[in-house]
């Protein structure tokens, strides 16, 4: 059995750094991984991509010969991708052992581990091919500095965990540039009725029975935990 591990997140949470760090801390203690870049608009690595899914389709090449903007020529390529699961990606995976680990830095429009099933299609196809799966969520810990931030990532994370059906993990990311960490240790394990109390007060009336149910699914879906992780620390804090 193979394994795979997919890095989804918003734009900007750090995916690409986060698969970066996670490669030279594997060469350190001598484990072997590759990174599988399926961002059609990326440029630059700092980690040796061993599957490019540019080498199928580019945002720039779509972009130029549909005439589409960054968003709608991003879900076209993905949409590709999706449509070459049994060929392109086939191929490319049958150049690895069954015990070999991949992990797939993924584009950061939300839309595609949200709602758009292509994602989701390409994890069954993974799962076909006798890979495990799990997913790590990355999102900028800087955003999470209230309790309306906080349960809008929430939310977001919620979407991919049930749209994907993978074992997840939420990680805070950039946690070295977060001036008050204070303000984060308050949502890594807040309590229900604290988060609660807290978001109808930033609230209107009228959203009471809005926010009831809101923190409500949080804390069903156990989402209020968060792993920070500080890529310049040894320790995750």
């Amino acid at each position: 059995m193979g394994y795979a591990q997919l890095v989804i997140g918003p734009a900007g949470s750090g995916k690409s750094t986060y698969c970066s760090s996670l490669y030279q801390h594997c060469e350190i203690v001598g484990r072997s991984i590759h990174i599988v870049n399926l961002d059609p608009a990326a440029e630059h690595f700092d980690y040796p991509v061993a599957m490019d899914i540019r080498e199928l389709i580019s945002l720039d090449d779509v972009m130029e010969e549909l005439g589409l903007g960054p968003n709608g020529a991003l879900i076209y390529c993905m949409e590709e991708l999706e449509d070459n699961l049994d060929d392109w990606l086939t191929e490319e995976l049958d150049n690895y052992r069954d015990d070999d680990y991949l992990v797939f830095d993924c584009p950061g429009q939300i839309e595609l581990f949200s709602h758009v099933p292509v994602l989701r299609n390409f994890v069954k196809h993974l799962k076909r091919k006798n890979f495990n799966v799990c997913a790590v969520y990355l999102i900028d810990s800087q955003f999470i500095t209230d309790v309306t931030k906080f349960i809008s990532g929430c939310m977001a994370s919620l979407s991919a965990m049930v749209q994907l059906e993978l074992p997840h993990v939420n990680v805070l990311s950039k946690m070295d540039l977060v001036t008050n960490k204070k303000d984060i240790e308050d949502y890594l394990n807040p309590e229900p009725r604290a988060l609660l109390s807290e978001l109808n007060q930033r609230m209107a009336p009228q959203f009471l029975k809005l926010n009831k149910a809101l923190i409500e699914l949080v804390d069903e879906y156990s989402m209020v935990n968060f792993v920070p992780l500080d890529l310049k620390k040894e320790s995750r804090w």
